[in-house]
């Protein structure tokens, strides 16, 4: 039987303390040599001093004589109270004209041998049990101490004794004041640990019962693997002994100080329009410095030229993320203390990254000009000239690379290049020129002389840049990618993940969906999915029966339908009061929605029956906004998105106020069409409508604007009126846990594909020849003309070919450009002929007509004669674990055969599809709407565009139509006649309708 005291939480102390001081860099620490008033071990802090700076202080006490010691204390605390503790610690004090250094940080390098010497020199206590308050006598369990500064404490639990870290908090909200000098936040201690046998949280801020506590956890199978929340055993000790044996230690905590830590300020504003800064201390999850550690560990082992793909979910911090692996791998150097890379170049489309990366690093060095951001203000040539100038952080765009690639000198450097929300966007021709610019060819050159039998000096001179293309393919050992994204689809696991022995290929480090929803860092948006399934029936009403394209007649019904009046407004009332109902109650009555629609024109019409239900509603507290690119035509109007955003006082919302005004308390419903599914960071935002087919990647992206969390926002709703619960949990499956591609393509994909298109014999070598000989010749001023007349006669052939083969002859070109693109970036075929037939392949198939097929409008000809709009499903949509593959890609060809039917049956198999069985209820405007069409003075009204005239006597005439029509739809009237709000429901509803038929 085990000695009981062995199993109390003074063991779990006795551990921890004897980690640290034999092998973790501490010494024991005396609690009575803290001073409480001012939160520091005195006599430690002096006497580094005068230990690592012995002229400065002789100077100093030359100035304060016997109280030089006190004076220092005095500034020291001064400084503090000023700058922050963790400026002081970086970047030391003045007093007097005297700097001095309060601790020092292990250099980048082992040149200077004095730096090495003053960093051994810091001391490190582990202190327990200190009794830090002049109100009483609390004590908390350990505290770690950097030269007589406490900079980290924690709180420990033991199981055993019946508690857990959730008392830890708990003590730390209610029994740890701010008020004491060793709590106050950014001066006293930067980061407070609590820990138990199972798991560790930690908060930067005590802030009584507001203080937010973190998990600081490594997942259920250790940090960088999937998993969900929590620690995996530990064999050899303690499940959270990683804690100080991984993270408080002497290098890395001194690291972790020097390196990450950083104080983020967030300019906000008030209801009442005020700005106020917000100050949050950032301390790295413990995910965020494993993969950095992890990162800078594998590249000082091997170097440039390896890519790395990490996958961290939504809510993981991958901003703060790239913004330390920025700054680290700017400072890495290798075991010969040789710089490894020249830039760090980080391309995203994220402005926030922009100001975040240039914050924080200036934390770090309290340099300027570190971080070169070349925004949309700035020119191509900017790039070019930071990146030869050699600039330590350059942020940038891809599309910057094509303009610059030839004119960047690499001479030889390295480069790390870090992608922010990698996608198929990396794959394109912008990403080809990024390596292009950057990449050292010479190794490649040299690979290709090699294998080439014929001698050098029988080369075509337009072939030298043939060449130099080639040799830009593939990966190059002077670049180095890192990419990061949540949703990794198949070409951006192959090119930036690693290969496993199984052939399959996963990411580096992994911050897996379901680990980041168990430890509430997101919120799990599939938790309240409603989803509602329509049902309607076409008819035709022209009497002859035109046979009309399948496909796209399928499409315009479809769409009809969608864009009908009746079907805005049965959806419109079901979203507006849901809205008011549950919405509205969320988030402190702040929380926002969004419908999410399959056009422009539908984003468009929805906004003005919104509009016009809110209003006829009498509803004053809900205001809807909308977000589309461009210009939308519609009944002779042209719509764009700031002639339609006003603010509350009439002014136009320009397209850069609209983020803002929507977070605003003036409006709660955005309606969006392609715009807002990605990147789009509103933590108000809680319900989303769906009115769009969604699948796979995309569904992910869309529906996670829902997923940040703040302080009042438990849930979220989605209301789906388009993707069945078994599409969604399709879609969201493989990033669940990790994406796996499920083997490498097949290079040769491109040779199959090549040999479908040769099949349609519309192109000739001797034209792809001279097409490529003119292409990459250096200095013939008629390159355009003479590509013109290399294209033409593949454009005569295709004239002659039947419309379903054109349509599949596009399809396949347009297949082959992009894995071929895709396939080069992953390794070098050093092809000759395929790369002249790409670069023809690309312009010929921008030259190829458009569209041959004539647009099929069937408006004129259908009317919706039922419609019924039923909830299918309600509850949770529930994710596992799984062990699904995401296909590789194919290059697999073969079209779908156009086909032709008459409408009638076109109409049948859409009625077949989306038709159920239908009561009167449920039947459509159509007896009521010929009734109106009787009445001349209303049809008058209509033709004559007069509104008010029109709405005047409609509503005068509702009543008796619909009593004229009671006998032969008896049920339904029974219950339109009962219920006065659903009789005027109908009657709103139906008038636009009404209107618009009777005007045309």
């Amino acid at each position: 039987m085990p000695n009981e005291e062995l199993l109390k939480e003074k063991a779990f102390e006795d551990a921890i303390e004897e980690y640290l001081i034999t092998k973790g860099g501490y010494e024991k620490g005396n609690p009575q040599n803290f001073n409480r008033e001012v939160a520091l071990d005195k006599e430690t802090l002096i006497n580094f001093i005068k230990l690592t700076q012995q002229k400065k202080w002789e100077r100093y006490c030359d100035i304060y004589g016997s109280s030089a010691e006190d004076s220092f204390i005095k500034r020291f605390c001064k400084e503090t109270a000023a700058n922050g503790l963790l400026a002081v610690l970086r970047h030391g004090f003045k007093d007097r004209g005297i700097k001095f250094r309060v601790c020092q940080f292990k250099p980048e390098t082992s040149i200077n041998q004095d730096t090495i010497k003053l960093y051994s020199q810091n001391t490190l206590h582990c202190t327990r049990q200190l009794h830090y308050s002049l109100l009483n006598e609390n004590s908390i369990d350990i505290v770690l101490f950097l030269n007589g500064i406490p900079v980290v404490s924690m709180e420990l639990k033991c199981q055993f004794t019946g508690q857990t870290a959730s008392n830890a908090i708990n003590q730390y909200k209610f029994d740890r004041s701010n008020k004491d000098a060793i709590f106050e936040f950014k001066n006293g201690v930067l980061v407070h640990f609590a820990v138990d046998l199972y798991e560790v949280y930690m908060t930067t801020k005590l802030n009584g019962p507001n203080t937010y506590f973190l998990p600081f956890n490594q997942g259920s199978n250790g940090s960088g693997n999937v998993g969900g929340k929590g620690n995996p055993l530990n064999p050899d000790g303690h499940q959270t002994a990683y804690l100080w044996e991984k993270v408080l230690y002497k290098d890395r905590l001194m690291e972790i100080l020097h390196k990450y830590i950083h104080l983020n300020k967030e300019e906000k504003e008030d209801k009442e329009g005020n700005k106020y800064a917000e100050e949050t201390l950032i301390f790295p999850r413990y995910h965020q410095l494993d993969v950095v550690t992890k990162l800078l560990e594998d590249v000082k082992k091997n170097g440039a030229g390896k890519n790395y793909l990490v996958q961290h979910s939504a809510g993981s911090g991958k901003s703060n993320s790239i913004a330390w692996l920025s700054h680290r791998l700017a400072g890495l150097h290798n075991e010969n203390d040789e710089k490894i890379f020249q830039s760090i170049i980080v391309v995203t489309d994220r402005k926030v990254l922009d100001s975040q990366l240039q914050d924080t690093i200036y934390q770090f060095d309290h340099v300027l000009g570190v971080v070169e951001c070349i925004d949309e203000k700035k020119h191509a040539v900017d790039l070019r000239d930071a990146i030869n100038a050699g600039k330590r952080i350059i942020i940038t765009t891809l599309q910057k690379f094509p303009v610059i690639y030839n004119e960047v000198q690499t001479k030889g450097n390295n480069f790390a290049i870090i992608v922010d929300e990698a996608h198929s966007s990396q794959t394109g021709e912008a990403a080809k020129k990024l390596k292009k610019a950057l990449a050292n060819d010479e190794e490649a050159l040299e690979e290709y002389r090699k294998m080439e039998s014929e001698a050098e000096e029988n080369t075509p001179d337009f072939e030298d840049e043939l060449v130099k293309e080639l040799a830009a393919h593939g990966t190059h050992s002077n670049l180095s990618f890192f990419a990061f994204t949540a949703t990794p689809k198949e070409k951006t696991l192959q090119m930036f993940g690693e290969k496993q022995d199984d052939g399959t290929f996963k990411a580096f480090h992994i911050y897996s969906m379901r680990q980041a929803i168990e430890e509430n860092f997101i919120l799990d948006v599939l938790t309240n999915y409603t989803t509602y399934q329509m049902y309607y029936k076409i008819v035709k009403k022209i009497t002859d029966d035109p046979s009309v394209d399948t496909g796209k007649a399928t499409k315009e019904i479809a769409k009809y339908e969608s864009l009908h009046p009746h079907n805005l407004a049965q959806k419109t009332a079901i979203m507006v009061e849901h809205l008011r109902s549950i919405t509205k109650n969320k988030i402190g009555g702040a929380a926002k929605a969004m419908i999410v629609t399959s056009s422009r024109l539908h984003a468009v019409r929805y906004l003005f029956e919104f509009r016009r239900y809110i209003k006829a509603q009498g509803y004053n507290d809900l205001d809807v906004l909308v977000a589309f690119s461009g210009t939308v035509p519609d009944n002779g109007e042209d719509y764009t998105e700031e002639n339609l955003n006003k603010d509350k006082k009439g002014n136009t919302i320009k397209e850069s106020q609209l983020k803002k005004q929507f977070h605003s308390d003036d409006f709660n419903i955005l309606i969006v069409a392609e715009k807002y599914q990605t990147g789009f960071d509103e933590p108000l935002l809680h319900t989303m409508f769906v009115d769009k087919k969604l699948s796979g990647l995309k569904a992910v992206q869309t529906l996670s604007r829902l997923n940040r969390t703040m302080k009042g926002k438990d849930d979220t709703f989605v209301l789906d009126f388009v993707n069945s619960a078994e599409d969604i949990l399709t879609s969201f499956q493989p990033y669940y846990e990790a994406a796996i591609l499920e083997k490498e393509t097949d290079p040769n994909v491109i040779y199959d594909l090549k040999n479908s298109l040769d099949a349609y014999q519309i192109y000739q070598p001797l034209e792809i020849e001279k097409f490529a000989e003119t292409y990459y010749s250096q200095d013939n001023k008629n390159v355009q003309a003479i590509l013109t007349g290399c294209i033409k006669p593949a454009l005569e052939r295709f004239g002659f070919l039947e419309n379903q083969a054109k349509e599949d002859f596009k399809t396949y070109l347009s297949r082959f450009i992009r894995i071929y693109s895709f396939i080069t970036q992953i390794c070098r075929m050093f092809d000759k002929d395929m790369q002249k037939f790409y670069v023809y392949a690309k312009f010929l198939v921008k030259c190829l007509p458009k569209d041959n097929g004539q647009k099929v409008d069937i408006s004129d000809k259908i009317i919706l004669e039922y419609y019924k709009l039923s909830k299918m499903f309600e509850g949770s949509i529930i994710l596992e674990s799984s062990n699904e593959y995401i296909p590789n890609i194919k290059g697999n060809v073969g079209g779908r055969e156009k086909k032709k039917d008459p409408l009638s049956v076109i109409i049948e198999k859409m009625n077949e599809r989306f038709g159920t069985e239908f009561t009167e209820q449920d039947k459509v405007l159509e007896q009521m709407k010929a009734d109106f069409a009787q009445d001349d003075k209303i049809v008058n009204a209509a033709k004559a565009n007069d509104k008010s005239l029109f709405k005047y006597l409609y509503e005068q005439r509702f009543k008796e139509v619909a009593v004229n029509r009671y006998e032969k739809n008896d049920s339904f009237f029974m219950s339109l006649f009962s219920d006065e709000a659903k009789m005027k429901f109908i009657m709103d509803m139906m008038s636009e309708v009404v209107f618009n038929e009777l005007r045309a």
